[in-house]
C-alpha cells in the first residue's frame, strides 16, 4: 500500500534535506591585469561563484589571487572561459562535497563526547561551556550576554579570577558561520587556560592578573545552519524585508563606516550589511557588552578563517591608526611566535592593505571605541583546504594560535595601562 504524504509534509521533507557539493569545484585563478579581474567579474554575474577569497565581486582586482567555488553545473562553462582569456588557474578542490565528508578525519574514541581534536556541533559546545563552569567554578564562569534571531544563547565564559577592574581581553569565534575552525579555537584557549593554570608560569601569570572574556561561537544560527543545512553557509540567520535571501554578514553590521563601501546593500550577497548598523540581535549583543565592560577591557582579538594573517586596524581606510607602529610591533612578534613549532608563516599588516577593504567590521569598531589594540586572526590554511580544514589540523592550529594569543596577552598586562 502507498502512504500519500500531505503537501505540507512533502515541502518540509524536502525542504530538510542539506545542501550537497557533488561535483562542486574551489579554483584559484591568479590575475595578471585588470582586464582579467573584469572576466572574473562579468563571470560572477553570470555564473554562482562563491567567493572564497576574497569574500565578494567588487573586491577582485588586478594582482590579487582570487579563489571561489563552483558548482557543477556550470564549472565547465567557467573552465573555459578562464582558458579562452588565457587565465592561469589550479583547481585547489575537485570534489567540494568529498573535502566535506573528509573534514571529519580524526577517530572519535567516544561518539557524542565534545572533543578538543574534532569539530562540536551547537549542542556540544553549549553543553561544554556548562561542564567548564563545573569544573573550574572559581575561574570559570557563563555569562549569557544575549539571544540570536532563532533565540539561541549567545554565552560568554569569563576566565580568571572574580575581580572586574583586572585588565581584560575579549576574544571571539565564528562570526561566519562555515569558518568551523575559529570556535574550536575558542575552546581550546579555555581548555589549555584551565588546565595549565598553576603549571605553565605564563599562563599561571595571565590568570592572576587578568580576564578573559570568550564567545565560543558569535554566529550561532549560521553555525547551527553550517552543521545541519549547508556546510558554506557564512551569515546569520535573521529573515530580509522584501527579500527571499536570508541572513546578514555580522562583520559587516558594526557601527563603522557601515555605508561606505558598494555593494554591501543586496540582502543576496554573501557581504550584507544588514538593514541598519547593528541591527542584528546578535551585534547588539556583543556591543552592549563590550560598551559595559569598556573600562577594563584592553584588547579585543576575533578569530577568523582562512589566509594565515594577523590583521589590525584599518579595513575602511588606508589611513593608518595612530597607534600603528606598535601594532605592528605586536603584530610581528606574535606571527614569529606562531610560526616556531610548526613553521607555518602569517602575514600581518592593516586590513584594508594585507587583505583587502571592508566596512562596518568589528575590529575597527573595537578600536575607535577605544580598545586600542584590536586584531583578527585568520588562521590556517592557505586555500588548500580553505573553510573544509581537516580535523587533524585543529591541534597544531591551536597549539600555535594559543603561543600568539598568549604573547599579545602578555604585552597588554605590561604595555597598557
Amino acid at each position: 500500500m502507498r502512504l500519500l504524504l500531505p503537501v505540507g509534509l512533502i515541502a518540509t521533507a524536502l525542504a530538510a534535506a542539506p545542501v550537497r557539493f557533488d561535483g562542486d569545484k574551489v579554483l584559484r585563478v591568479k590575475l595578471q591585469d585588470g582586464k582579467q579581474a573584469n572576466v572574473i567579474k562579468d563571470l560572477a554575474k553570470t555564473s554562482q561563484l562563491d567567493f572564497w577569497y576574497p569574500d565578494a565581486t567588487h573586491q577582485v582586482a588586478a594582482d590579487m589571487t582570487v579563489d571561489f567555488r563552483i558548482n557543477a553545473k556550470e564549472s565547465q562553462l567557467v573552465e573555459s572561459a578562464l582558458d579562452q582569456n588565457q587565465m592561469h588557474y589550479e583547481i585547489l578542490i575537485h570534489d567540494v562535497q568529498e573535502e566535506v565528508e573528509k573534514q571529519f578525519d580524526v577517530k572519535e574514541d567516544n561518539p557524542g563526547r565534545h572533543s578538543y581534536a574534532k569539530y562540536n556541533n551547537w549542542n556540544k559546545i553549549a553543553a561544554w561551556t556548562e561542564k567548564m563552569v563545573r569544573k573550574h567554578p572559581k575561574m570559570v564562569s557563563r555569562i549569557k550576554i544575549g539571544t540570536t534571531v532563532e533565540d539561541n544563547p549567545l554565552y560568554v565564559l569569563k576566565v580568571g579570577g572574580k575581580d572586574e577592574r583586572r585588565k581584560a581581553i575579549f576574544m571571539d569565534c565564528g562570526i561566519h558561520a562555515r569558518e568551523w575552525i575559529a570556535p574550536a579555537f575558542c575552546q581550546w584557549f579555555v581548555y589549555q587556560a584551565t588546565k595549565t593554570y598553576g603549571k605553565n608560569k605564563i599562563m599561571t601569570k595571565l590568570l592572576d592578573r587578568m580576564n578573559f572574556y570568550v564567545l565560543p561561537v558569535f554566529n550561532v544560527d549560521g553555525y547551527i545552519w553550517s552543521w545541519t543545512q549547508n556546510r558554506m553557509w557564512r551569515k546569520n540567520r535573521s529573515r530580509n524585508q522584501n527579500s527571499k535571501c536570508i541572513g546578514t554578514d555580522l562583520n559587516r553590521n558594526f557601527n563603522v563606516s557601515w555605508n561606505c563601501l558598494p555593494n554591501t546593500s543586496d540582502p543576496c550577497q554573501e557581504i550584507y550589511r544588514g538593514p541598519a548598523p547593528e541591527s542584528e540581535k546578535e551585534t547588539k549583543a556583543v556591543r552592549d557588552f563590550i560598551r559595559s565592560h569598556l573600562k577594563s577591557i584592553k584588547a579585543y582579538i576575533t578569530f577568523q578563517s582562512y589566509s594565515q594573517m594577523l590583521l589590525f586596524p584599518y579595513g575602511y581606510t588606508s589611513e593608518l591608526p595612530a597607534n600603528h607602529e606598535d601594532l605592528a610591533k605586536v603584530a610581528k612578534i606574535a606571527t614569529d611566535v606562531l610560526s616556531t613549532p610548526y613553521d607555518t608563516h602569517y602575514t600581518y599588516g592593516p586590513i584594508a592593505s594585507t587583505i583587502y577593504p571592508t566596512s562596518g567590521s568589528s575590529l575597527d569598531w573595537a578600536y575607535n571605541l577605544g580598545i586600542k589594540h584590536s586584531f583578527a586572526f585568520e588562521l590556517r590554511d592557505k586555500g588548500r583546504f580553505g573553510f573544509l580544514l581537516p580535523e587533524s589540523q585543529i591541534k597544531p592550529t591551536c597549539k600555535e594560535t594559543m603561543l600568539a594569543v598568549k604573547f599579545i596577552a602578555k604585552y597588554i598586562l605590561k604595555h597598557t595601562s
